[in-house]
Order: C-alpha cells, then structure tokens, then sequence
C-alpha cells in the first residue's frame, strides 16, 4: 500500500504534466495578435445610398511636407467598384465644402479630369452606357469637369471626345471629363505611376497632409450623388529629417 505521502507526489507530478500537454497544445499553431492586424488605410471607403457602387482608398497622392499650393493640380488615388449586373457610369466632379464650418482645411477644386493614355479601364466590358442623372448640388461657383452642367464653361467642360488643357499640368498635358465607365461587376483603380490619372486641377486653396479635398460623385443608374471628402495619403517611409545641429548632443561648457 502506498503512502499519503507517494500518493500526493504521483499526483501532483500527473497535474503538471497534463498541465505542460495542455499549454503546448494552446500555442501550437497560434499567431501572433500582431500578425493579425491589417495595416491602416491611407484612404477613406464609402457606398452610395443604394450601395451599386463602392468607393475604396480615396485620397489625394501624398507630394512632400509641403503638400499642394492653392492653383496647382492634385492626381488622386482610388478604386471604384461596380456591384451590379449593369454597366454604370461614374462621374466625378469637385464643389465647395458645404458642410460644417467646424471641419477646417476642405478645398475644392475647379475641374476633377482624366489624364493621360486610357489605363484604369473597367474590369469588365460595358455597352452603351447612360449619362449620370443624380441631381447635382445646387452650388456651382467653380468650374466641373461635366456638361452637364447649364452653362458649361468650353475650355473646362469640354464634351465627350475632346480634351481641354490644364493650366497647371505639364506642358502638352491634356485633361478630359472624369466620366469613368464600369462594366457589369467591373471596376476601375487609379493607382500612382499608372499611365492614366485622376487628377483634381486647379485646386482653390492649399491642401497639404491633415486637409482634405471635396468630390461629388453622380451615378448612372439613378443613385443619390455621394459627397466625400478625399484626404492627403500618408507618405509611405517617414520624410527626412532636416540637417540637425552638430553640438545639439554635446552638453553645454561650463566655465
């Protein structure tokens, strides 16, 4: 017969040793919380109110600490996203910011155009496709790239075919309405350093990282127009640090 004693030590040595199984069996295959963390998004989402198209990672190409002085041409980065079994037409145009006075640093500009050889084409093939009929905002104090509009302005809403120039692009650089056609389930991005741009012209004031540009965007197949704010990418590896001082890490002489 065994003692109190040696019993004890048996099962005190059986709960360790289910304890030690047990927390292996825990860890094996586990990942890091870490690891499971998606990366933050430079850009902002938003559907339009019947939720037919998606827009993904909208914001304004990040230029430098400096960002972009007032007159000058903006490119923008995004992805559009058709959820239906027709084709749509996008359209995409810039207002004044007509929201609250509290959300400083929204600009707008005076033409949102396409830019360059036709590379951000739909995914997948459309027909004829429909021009946008959403309700424009009452507010058109600044030039759109659409002729929609009841008194367009030629050399900055040219018709569907031609190009008008834009002042503050390259030179020889050409700018056409944003009228981005997407196929049935089709999409269409605008990426940096694709060979076709979305680009805002002729913003109206200052946008530099932490202020935002306004866009409308008017669909085809009936939907609300959709107001977004685009705001400045973040740069993607931290910007250079400026020349420092060569004593500011030598203690001060003391006499």
């Amino acid at each position: 017969m065994r003692s109190l004693g040696t019993r004890r030590a048996v099962l005190a040595t059986g709960v360790a040793a289910v304890a030690a199984i047990a927390l292996a069996a825990c860890s094996a295959g586990q990942v890091a919380e870490t690891a499971l963390k998606r990366p933050s998004n430079a850009g902002v989402n938003a559907d339009n109110a019947d939720r037919s198209v998606f827009i993904r990672n909208l914001s304004v190409q990040y230029p430098g600490v400096e960002g972009y002085a007032a007159g000058e041409d903006a490119p923008l980065e995004l992805g559009i996203y058709n959820q239906t079994r027709e084709p749509i037409t996008v359209l995409i145009s810039s207002q004044p910011y007509a929201g609250p006075s509290t959300s400083p640093g929204v600009v707008s500009a005076r033409q949102i155009g396409l830019s360059g050889a036709g590379s951000a084409t739909p995914s997948a093939p459309g027909s004829a496709i429909p021009e946008p009929s959403g309700s424009r905002p009452s507010d058109t104090e600044d030039n759109q790239n659409s002729d929609q509009l009841p008194t367009p302005d030629p050399s900055t809403n040219p018709s569907p075919g031609e190009s008008a120039a834009a002042p503050s692009t390259a030179p020889g650089a050409s700018v056409r309405p944003a009228r981005i056609e997407i196929g049935p389930l089709g999409s269409a991005t605008f990426q940096p350093g694709d060979a076709e741009q979305l680009v805002a012209v002729g913003l109206t004031g200052k946008l530099v990282p932490g202020s935002s540009l306004n866009l409308v965007f008017e669909f085809s197949n009936n939907a609300a127009p959709l107001t977004v704010q685009a705001p400045v990418s973040v740069p993607q590896s931290p910007a250079s640090r400026a020349p420092g001082n060569p004593n500011e890490n030598m203690g001060g002489e003391h006499k």
